[in-house]
C-alpha cells in the first residue's frame, strides 16, 4: 500500500518556490506575517466532530484518507498559511513495544521505569509501524492548495519519555521527576531510545513530503534550567541533526515548541531549531532579547482569548503583532522573524469564527510589512 519514499533531491526540488510560511521560517523579509494555529485540525471544528461520531480517534490517525480530510479542514475554513498533519505524538509507541489507547486521554499498557524496562524497547522502522502516517503526508501534499506547506511533527524525546515513565498523562509527572533524580542513567537510556525513534519517524515524514519538521515538547516546562540542559536539549538537537543529515535535507525548516519555557527559553537555541515557539507567558519582545535575532519566533496569543468577544480578540492579536514588531525594531505592524500562532493548542470550546477572526486580523494588520 505504501508508496515509495521521495528522495532527498526530490524533496529539495519541491521546495524551490517557497511559500510565505517557509520563507518566514528562514527569517526572510516577507510581505506579511504568516499565521497558523496549533491543533487547528481538531475538536473545535464541527466537521471534525462529525467525523469522530463515526470513527475512533486512533482510527482517524491510522487511516490516511481520514487523516488527510481532517488536516485539510482548517485550510478551507480558516485560510491559514500552513497545514499541520493530523496525528498524535504517541502513535510511534506501539512500534516501540508499548500499546496506547485514548479514554479520551492517553493510557499506556505499561510504564517504563527501570533499566530492564528500557531494554525491552525497540527503535521501530517508521515505514513498517507508522507507514499510514507517511501515506497521509503524501495524500495531504497532493490535496493542499498551492502556497500552503505541510508541517510534519513528532513529540520531542523528553515528552515521549514522560508518557512512557508515567504510563499516561499526569498533572505532576512525579514518577518521571523522581526517576530523573533517583536513576538519571536510566532516564538517559530511555531518552536515547526515544530520540532515535523520533528522529527516524520525523525524517520519514519529511521524505514523504512534509516541508517543515516540528517537535512538541509539552512537558519540558516541568524542569529546572539545569535539568533542561541535560535531559531535554541534547535529545531534541539529536532529532533535528538526524533529520537534516541522514536525509540530506539542509533546507528543512525545524520548529521547536516547549510549554512553559519562560524560565529557560535561551536553551531552546541549542536544540538547533531555526523557529522557536513561545507560549503566552512571555512577551515576544522579551523572548527576542533572550533568544537572539538569528531565530524566528512563533506565537504567542493566549488560547483563552479566543473565548472572548471579537473586540477583545482583535485587541490581543494586535498586541502580539506589536510585541513582535517591537522585538525587531521595525516600522509597521508586520515583523520579520515572526510567525503568528497561539501560545498553545486551540481550546475545544473555541467558536470556529473566532479562529477565523484571528487569521483575518493578522492578515489585515500585517499586510503592509516587507
Amino acid at each position: 500500500m505504501h508508496e515509495a519514499a521521495a528522495t532527498a533531491a526530490q524533496v529539495k526540488a519541491a521546495t524551490t518556490a517557497e511559500p510565505l510560511f517557509l520563507r518566514a521560517c528562514r527569517g526572510e523579509a516577507v510581505e506579511r506575517t504568516p499565521v497558523w494555529i496549533m491543533r487547528q485540525a481538531g475538536r473545535y471544528l464541527p466537521e471534525y466532530r462529525a467525523i469522530r461520531e463515526r470513527h475512533e480517534f486512533l482510527t482517524c490517525c491510522r487511516t490516511p484518507e481520514i487523516a488527510c480530510e481532517i488536516t485539510l479542514q482548517p485550510i478551507a475554513r480558516l485560510g491559514v498559511d500552513a497545514a499541520i498533519l493530523f496525528s498524535d505524538i504517541l502513535v510511534p509507541l506501539p512500534g516501540m513495544g508499548v500499546d496506547v489507547r485514548f479514554e479520551p486521554g492517553p493510557r499506556l499498557d505499561r510504564s517504563v521505569r527501570t533499566a530492564a524496562d528500557v531494554a525491552t524497547l525497540r527503535v521501530p522502522d517508521p515505514g513498517e509501524h507508522t507507514g499510514y502516517v507517511m501515506d497521509a503526508v503524501r495524500l495531504v501534499r497532493r490535496e493542499l492548495p498551492a502556497g500552503v506547506p505541510l508541517i510534519g511533527f513528532a513529540g520531542a524525546p523528553f515528552t515521549m519519555a514522560a508518557y512512557l515513565v508515567e504510563g499516561g498523562g499526569s498533572r505532576t509527572f512525579t514518577a518521571l521527576r523522581g526517576l530523573l533524580h533517583r536513576e538519571p542513567a536510566t532516564l538517559h537510556g530511555l531518552l536515547r531510545v526515544c530520540a532515535d525513534t523520533v528522529a527516524a519517524y520525523l525524517r520519514e515524514q519529511v521524505l514523504a513530503g512534509a516541508q517543515a519538521a516540528m517537535l512538541f515538547d509539552t512537558w519540558a516546562g516541568l524542569l529546572s534550567p539545569r535539568d533542561v540542559r541535560e535531559f531535554v536539549v541534547p535529545y531534541a538537537r539529536h532529532v533535528f541533526e538526524a533529520v537534516r543529515t541522514a536525509a540530506g535535507l539542509e533546507a528543512v525548516r525545524a520548529i521547536y515548541y516547549a510549554g512553559e519555557s519562560a524560565g529557560w527559553i535561551e536553551a531552546c537555541r541549542d536544540t538547533g531549531a531555526g523557529v522557536i515557539g513561545v507560549d503566552w507567558r512571555l512577551n515576544l519582545e522579551a523572548a527576542r532579547a533572550r533568544v537572539g535575532r538569528d531565530r524566528v519566533l512563533q506565537g504567542n496569543l493566549d488560547p483563552s482569548v479566543l473565548l472572548g468577544p471579537p473586540d477583545r480578540i482583535r485587541e490581543r492579536t494586535r498586541d502580539v503583532l506589536e510585541a513582535a514588531r517591537g522585538a525587531e525594531g521595525r516600522p509597521g505592524m508586520g515583523s520579520r522573524g515572526h510567525i503568528f500562532n497561539l501560545g498553545h493548542g486551540i481550546l475545544p470550546e473555541t467558536p470556529p469564527e473566532h479562529a477565523r477572526l484571528v487569521v483575518d486580523t493578522v492578515r489585515e494588520l500585517s499586510g503592509g510589512a516587507s
